[in-house]
């Protein structure tokens, strides 16, 4: 059973995340789905997924993607989801595993460049273009050592040199939903979640000067007055 670990960890009867029972095997589709979850969890961080054999197989990258091919994220490989949890969107009741808020930050398909994607998975070299609302172009995920376990190996995402690669940070300035286009704080305060935990995973606003520390004020008023 491809998703037992993914079954184990969760009560069904309390979150609302699939079980993936209900996924039909059908045949097989002409495009292979991928999404990226922003999930606000015990920490924040950003479950890439891609669709193979009947799955999704996952990573959790703790800083989220980069499109500058400069830097390397580190992605934690974890259990493989169902299908249908790509377009799932809300709250996982605290104290249940992942209890947080999740986002469909992207989503659209993939496609290999490595031409056997078993053996590179199994090299622990994965070459592919990314067809997202946000995400595109040539990336690839490399297998490291220093961090994981043999369960749960950890890579390293890069972005490839292309056209769609750019030094902005993406997580940043297209902080929502790709489905809702709510934020973090939003989905919770929908969901019945715990609100103020999500927000800590949306963008935080420079403090205006309206709201100053009253020690700062104080200080320039002194000096307009010793003028």
């Amino acid at each position: 059973m491809p998703l037992k670990e993914y079954r184990k960890k969760r009560r069904f009867d309390v979150t609302p995340e699939p079980s993936g029972e209900k996924a039909a095997a059908g045949k097989p589709k002409h495009k292979l789905v991928y999404v990226i979850q922003k999930h606000r969890a015990t920490s924040l961080h950003y479950d890439l997924r891609l669709e193979w054999n009947g799955v999704l197989l996952s990573w959790a990258v703790p800083k989220g993607p980069s499109t500058d091919p400069s830097v390397k994220r580190l992605a934690m490989q974890v259990e493989d989801h169902p299908l249908d949890y790509a377009s799932f969107e809300g709250t996982i009741p605290e104290g249940e595993y992942g209890g947080g808020t999740v986002m469909v930050w992207d989503i659209g398909t993939w496609e290999p460049e490595s031409p056997d994607v078993n053996a590179a998975l199994e090299k622990g070299d994965l070459k592919f273009i990314l067809y997202g609302k946000k995400l595109r172009g040539s990336w690839v995920l490399v297998r490291t050592r220093g961090f994981g376990s043999s369960s749960k190996p950890s890579w390293l995402l890069i972005k490839h040199r292309d056209q769609y690669a750019s030094t902005d940070d993406i997580t940043v300035t297209k902080p929502k939903s790709v489905v809702s286009a709510r934020l973090l704080a939003q989905i919770a305060r929908d969901g019945g979640g715990d609100v103020a935990k999500a927000a800590t995973g949306d963008p935080q606003k420079a403090p205006s000067k309206a709201s100053a520390p009253a020690k700062k004020r104080a200080k320039t008023a002194a000096k307009r007055t010793s003028k």
